[in-house]
């Protein structure tokens, strides 16, 4: 493959040569925030014709598009923006991708060491800008054409593209500084290189190769009192993922509690007895009891419901989490033994005794529970935001790509969302919990795939609304499920919502804004749901390629007692 390069200029080289090395090392995706400084990276990216350089104006909405991307490829993406604030506008995008582990490359271009520190227009301190939370970081030296320098950048870019990779995925962040001049003015600096830099210069150049891990044996513990807790998970392989834990299950004679965003929740064969209504059934002091465990396997990190952890806190039980990660994922600080491995590779050494009445208990707990969840009457008319889930789960086809924003719509996936074997696989931005960026994450994980789905409140809408910016640029089609319920829906479960005023102002944060005037003004569609009939229609239709809005108006007050209502009566009949 001959390299694409362009010898006009010192910076034009040097722009060319880091582009040409991160496509020999496997990027496909760039995406690029406007501005000056980085105008040699931009121009080479934009030129490399395997390289897909995706323009996106608001810097924020940019870097969690590229998480999108990230997250759906499970490859590395770049992020480019000028000097300046842009890239602490990455920021929030940076911290989700080291908290949830995905592979972003940060490159923020930057004046050169000489305009630093005088006040010079458009420059910070961009030293490890990110801090801690990067597994590598790196200043590259100011372009020069020579070729010891050449070949150091080259190093150094493959370096840091395989760092988003190992140890662990995670972010990179690199910072270049230009001088001018910054386009690709011709002054002949860099023709002297032409015939030294050609095919070879690249050609010992590879994507990173996959970690391998072997067998981790798991002596099981002297007990049938177990239990196996899955929460947020991105496995490689879902159906290999399910299929182990299924295997573990029963060879165990343990019952899996699945978080509503977990692979198990959406991999469940009739046979594993995976468990949903958790959260309801444990609420009943009596039958917490009766189900204490002594041992825990957690896979990967704990599930969203409060009331879970608090109860495995109160357990005091052995704890045995399953992760590959080096952190600490256990926020409990419970009897806890990390095993760094997938939950793919584990094996128990013998399978022991099995105890069916231990299983027995939590299924008819699981079967009580859910009776209340799902059948008992919702009052008071409108459509309730839990049913909006199950509507979902009855509509999408099989396989689809489902989004789940932070706050309420997570905490209803994992309330209503029923276990199948539909195989859809639902995404989340669970590593910091934020609302930030969820529609540009959305778009992201749209682009260049299959039709995706977005389920999200409207605050979580309305502060990356600048993600509609994007519509013009997607490839794809995303659906976004929005419930209106005019404020911060979450807020109104927590203790703080009695004590009004301040609390409507200062914590439900309500807001007025005509969603449909919103999606006009961006030109996307927008449609007002009137009723669950109407929206489990509209999700049943192929999706046309864009972005589309079905807004579902709800009241957030109603419905805040009515799941409170559910609970208690899931709760007594779990008694």
């Amino acid at each position: 493959m001959s390299p694409t390069l362009d010898f006009r200029n010192t910076n034009s080289l040097w722009g060319s040569v880091l582009a040409e090395t991160l496509v020999r090392c496997g990027v496909t995706h760039a995406v690029v925030s406007p501005g000056s400084r980085s105008t040699p990276l931009t121009l080479a990216f934009a030129a490399h014709p395997q390289l897909e350089a995706i323009p996106v104006l608001d810097e924020r909405s940019a870097a969690f598009f590229a998480l999108g991307l990230a997250k759906r490829s499970r490859r590395p993406v770049v992020l480019l923006c000028t000097s300046g604030t842009a890239g602490a506008n990455y920021y929030p995008a940076v911290i989700e991708a080291q908290e949830s582990g995905v592979p972003l490359l940060v490159i923020t271009a930057d004046r050169p060491p000489e305009m630093r520190a005088c006040h010079s227009g458009q420059t910070i301190d961009q030293q490890k800008l990110y801090g801690g939370h990067v597994n590598f970081y790196h200043e590259l030296a100011v372009p020069e054409a020579k070729l010891p320098l050449l070949a150091y950048l080259r190093q150094t870019v493959a370096h840091a593209v395989g760092r988003t990779l190992r140890p662990g995925p995670g972010p990179v962040h690199l910072n270049a500084p230009f001088r001018d001049p910054l386009p690709p003015v011709e002054d002949g600096s860099a023709r002297g290189l032409a015939a030294e830099i050609t095919a070879d210069f690249f050609a010992h150049l590879a994507p990173p190769a996959p970690g391998v891990s072997g067998v981790t044996v798991w002596q099981r513990p002297v007990t049938t009192r177990g239990l196996i807790v899955a929460g947020a998970d991105d496995p490689a392989d879902p159906a290999a993922y399910a299929a182990k834990v299924r295997e573990l299950s029963a060879a165990l004679g343990w019952p899996v509690v699945a978080d509503g965003i977990s692979v198990l929740r959406h991999h469940a064969a009739p046979d594993m007895p995976v468990i949903t209504a958790y959260d309801a059934f444990l609420r009943n002091e009596a039958r917490a009891r009766a189900l204490t465990p002594r041992t825990v396997l957690c896979l990967g990190t704990w599930p969203t419901s409060k009331v879970l952890r608090q109860w495995l806190e109160r357990s005091r039980a052995e704890i045995v989490l399953v992760s590959p990660r080096v952190d600490n994922r256990d926020a409990l600080h419970g009897r806890t033994r990390h095993l760094p491995a997938g939950a793919e590779t584990l094996a128990v050494e013998k399978a022991g005794a099995v105890d069916p009445a231990w299983l027995a208990a939590w299924r008819d707990a699981e079967a009580a529970a859910t009776a209340v969840l799902r059948t008992a009457a919702r009052e008071g008319g409108g459509v309730f935001e839990g049913d909006v889930v199950t509507a979902l789960h009855a509509a999408l086809p099989p396989e689809t790509p489902v989004l789940v924003a932070s706050s309420m719509p997570v905490r209803d996936v994992e309330y209503f969302w029923p276990a199948n074997d539909a195989r859809r696989r639902l995404y989340f931005n669970r590593g910091a919990n934020g609302i930030d960026g969820t529609l540009g994450t959305a778009l992201g994980l749209a682009h260049d795939g299959p039709p995706t789905v977005l389920l999200t409140g409207d605050l979580a809408f309305l502060h990356d609304a600048n993600g509609l910016l994007l519509q013009p640029k997607l490839r794809g089609s995303l659906t976004v499920v929005l419930i209106n319920n005019r404020g911060g829906g979450i807020f109104e479960h927590l203790p703080v919502a009695q004590f009004d005023p301040p609390f409507e102002e200062f914590f439900a944060t309500p807001q007025a804004v005509d969603f449909a005037k919103l999606c006009a003004a961006h030109g996307v569609a927008h449609v007002a749901v009137r009723g669950l009939t109407q929206l489990t229609a509209l999700l049943a239709e192929p999706p046309m390629p864009g972005i589309r809005v079905l807004e579902v108006a709800t009241d957030r007050k109603r419905d805040a007692a009515l799941r409170k209502k559910l609970f208690a009566a899931a709760a007594k009949s779990a008694g």
